[in-house]
């Protein structure tokens, strides 16, 4: 948990101070009429305080014979909001809030430069810093409801443990889900119901003096009709009725709810109205999510009136356009409010970049993802169309990325590295504060680039079990020590198993090559062994091993069958860690096939488009779209630090459990290029034979079924037209124009039908050949 780095880097280079202040025997003086979050400034740091080094330190009015001094203060008015000083000398440390919020934040600074451990506690002699932070919102979303992979068994004082750990890294923000929302109505972990939660939280939030919101999606049917606005409107004012507090209340467009502007528009007043009779200065906002064009068409021009109700535009998944874009579109009397996906690695606003399918298919959609490079390329990219963000989360898994956002949002130029450091030595221990923070980055390298060749997968589980052996009982019980040592074996693992099956597959297929036929049946021992006889017992142990212990610490639930998660999507990959990471599926389907064939000419053609899948022949060319390092031809477009969200870029897809009773699918096939909204998928091809004729096929796999897709030639030569994808999938073949080719060069372009709303995605393909006819 990462934050204020840019000017606390000052603090982090010993040599500019003086000798350590022993703070064993301080006294706290707070604040002299503190208000209530001034006062939770207090608990909170004598608490922290003694959960790390066993020292109860007393409060004082005036400073006691000599004893160190840690001072709370108020500012008088004038200076910036939020801000605090934080000066140290041998005997006392003073921490001056410019408001009340700057005496919370400048006691979270002191707790994360302050070194603690078991019986130890000190700070450096000679801090100067004055600080305020450059991002005004700074937020993140915490919902208790079943779909998320752990905040569903939370219980008060864990919630409470947590809001206060983001207050100390500068967060003043949270938002809550009510209890109704796209989820199921009960869940086997819930500690307490929905309401009495949301309330609960609520209190806590506005006791530390943060900005309460609510993420409020309108769901019923039809709002054209005035009984389901009387249901809604009542529905919502008996949650507002229940919180203590409520600061701003957000509405998606879509997913979930699915409501055209010309009646969203008008419910949202009455609600913004609804909402004032409970909390009079509350604020309305929305997001233009889901929408088709011409929806967004409808909702810009009720804008372009400047309803005085509405307070603010949410830019987050499923927009249309980009932020620079919407910014333009939206009047300026609007903020943007950044509504980023932090916890999500695919199917995803930022997914993560040219994944490594193995990763996809085992780690799924909500693994524990520290992703500091990634976030920090977002925020710097979008941040200046703000006001600020607050962060969509399912769970702890984006626990990282949540305090990298606070730190860049206290200082845009805050230094990663340092930030990790903070992170580490508040969380884990001034002892492991270099060595944790550098590999919470390693985990990011370990998602970087194809996984047979990335041997720092190893390296990273090396420096995690150097901390692990190091550790005391108290770390080795941490949460976040456990999620560190989670992601490394189990990224260690899946290597292992993928190059343990991957080395059978090349086996198998030499055997074929070498065979035909008559080595079908060896090539088949050699997939079924490497099947069921995997690598490295000892890493697999150790995983599920962890995945209790996260169970047991943060309630995490890594598995359905283990833990109850809701499903294996929703984090749940203890569950998909076997999953198959070879074509050894899909090749003893085409076996059985070649078993049933009556001909030996019939038997040795299919065993050799089994080993020359990928030949295009001569003067052709083959791509898998879905796999970076098999993609030449592909128009990749901008790169993930200029385009995140690939809007106008293509993007690595995957299909997770994809339907494959029909026939089991090739590892390519649950990869893809794809494109968002009305993008599109491109190859070119230069130095053809411009008198040869040329055929292109084509496997439209990937996860959405449902949308037509039209291949077009050189922006004007049809090849197909917008036709469904093929069921079961399948290779198919399409002439190309030869009046396409006539020039030696030809660009082919996949597109699906323009203005569509809903997620974006339709366009995906897998793979491609380009065949000399």
């Amino acid at each position: 948990m990462v934050f204020f780095v840019g000017l606390l880097a000052l603090a982090l280079v010993r040599p500019a101070f003086g000798a350590d202040i022993d703070l064993r025997s301080a006294v706290l003086i707070p604040v002299p009429g503190a208000t209530r979050p001034e006062q939770k400034a207090a608990q909170m740091l004598l608490e922290e305080v003694e959960r790390r080094t066993q020292f109860r330190i007393p409060q004082a009015t005036a400073p006691q014979g000599g004893k160190p001094v840690i001072r709370l203060l108020r500012a008088a008015p004038g200076r910036k909001a939020e801000g605090y000083r934080l000066r140290s000398t041998p005997t006392e440390i003073v921490i001056e809030g410019n408001d009340s919020r700057g005496v919370l934040f400048g006691a979270g600074h002191f707790l994360r430069l302050a070194r603690m451990s078991r019986q130890s506690f000190s700070i450096a002699s000679g801090l100067n810093i004055d600080t305020a932070p450059q991002t005004g919102l700074r937020g993140h979303q915490l919902g208790f409801r079943p779909k998320t992979n752990s905040y569903d068994a939370w219980t008060l004082p864990m919630w409470e443990q947590y809001i206060r750990e983001l207050a100390i890294f500068g967060t003043n923000a949270i938002e809550l889900i009510p209890p109704r929302s796209d989820d199921d109505d009960d869940s086997p972990h819930f500690p307490l119901s929905k309401i009495d939660t949301m309330a609960g939280m609520s209190k806590i939030i506005d006791d530390y003096g943060l900005d309460v919101w609510i993420w409020y999606p309108a769901l019923d049917a039809d709002y054209s009709k005035p009984e389901t606005v009387e249901f809604a409107l009542k529905e919502w004012a008996d949650v507002f009725r229940r919180l203590p507090r409520i600061d701003h209340v957000f509405v998606p467009g879509g997913d979930p709810g699915h409501t055209a502007p010309e009646y969203l528009m008008p419910l949202l007043e009455k609600q913004t109205a609804n909402l004032r009779k409970f909390h009079p200065k509350a604020k309305m906002w929305v997001a233009p999510q889901g929408f088709s064009q011409e929806w967004l068409d409808q909702f810009i021009a009720m804008l372009r009136k400047e309803p005085a109700w509405l307070e603010g535009i949410v830019f987050g998944p499923q927009n249309r356009v980009s932020l620079p874009k919407l910014r333009e579109l939206v009047p300026q009397r609007y903020p943007i409010r950044h509504y980023p996906d932090i916890t999500h690695a695919i199917r995803a606003q930022y997914p993560v970049p040219e994944w490594d399918v193995a990763y996809a298919l085992t780690l799924g959609r909500e693994p524990i993802n520290p992703r500091p490079h990634d976030m920090r390329a977002i925020f710097h990219l979008l941040q200046s169309y703000t006001n600020g963000f607050l962060t969509y989360s399912e769970g702890c898994n984006d626990d990282v990325n949540k305090f990298v956002w606070s730190a860049l949002g206290w200082d845009r130029n805050a230094d990663l590295m340092n930030a990790l450091r903070e992170y580490s030595q508040f969380f884990i221990g001034p002892e492991f504060r270099d060595a944790f923070a550098q590999a919470l980055m390693a985990l990011e390298q370990n998602w970087r680039g194809p996984l047979l060749g990335n041997a720092s997968v190893n390296t990273t589980l090396e420096q995690f079990q150097a901390m692990e052996r190091a550790a005391t009982p108290q770390q080795l019980l941490n949460w976040r020590f456990q999620q560190g040592l989670y992601r490394a074996y189990y990224d260690a693992y899946i290597r292992a198993r993928l190059l343990h099956e991957t080395a059978a597959e090349e086996r198998a297929m030499e055997i074929l090559r070498s065979r035909g036929p008559d080595g079908i049946p060896a090539a088949e021992h050699i997939l079924d062994e490497a099947a069921t006889h995997p690598p490295a017992a000892a890493l697999r142990n150790r995983t599920y091993e962890l995945a209790e212990a996260l169970f047991q610490s943060i309630r995490m639930q890594l598995s359905v069958t283990k833990y109850k998660a809701i499903a294996i999507g929703r984090g749940a990959n203890l569950d998909a860690i076997e999953t198959p990471l070879n074509n050894r599926a899909w090749l003893k389907g085409r076996f059985a096939e070649i078993a049933r064939m009556t001909k030996p000419a019939e038997r040795a053609a299919a065993v050799r488009e089994i080993v020359h899948w990928t030949d295009a022949g001569p003067g052709g060319f083959y791509d898998d779209l879905g796999n970076p390092a098999l993609q030449p031809h592909l128009d990749r477009g901008l790169s993930f630090d200029q385009d995140p969200a690939r809007l106008v870029s293509s993007m690595t897809g995957f299909a997770i459990n994809p339907d494959t009773e029909i026939a089991p699918w090739r590892m390519s096939w649950l990869q893809y290029a794809g494109a968002m909204n009305d993008s599109t998928v491109s190859v070119n091809y230069p130095n053809l034979d411009p008198t040869a004729r040329y055929k292109v096929k084509v496997v439209y796999a990937g996860e959405t079924q449902n949308f037509d897709i039209r291949l077009v030639a050189d922006g004007r030569y049809e090849v197909h037209p917008l036709r469904p994808k093929d069921r079961p999938v399948k290779p198919v073949e399409f002439d190309v124009p030869q009046q396409a080719t006539a020039d030696g060069k030809l660009t082919l372009t996949w597109e699906r039908k323009a203005g569509l709303g809903g997620n974006g995605r339709g366009v995906q393909i897998s793979e491609v050949w380009l065949i000399r006819k």
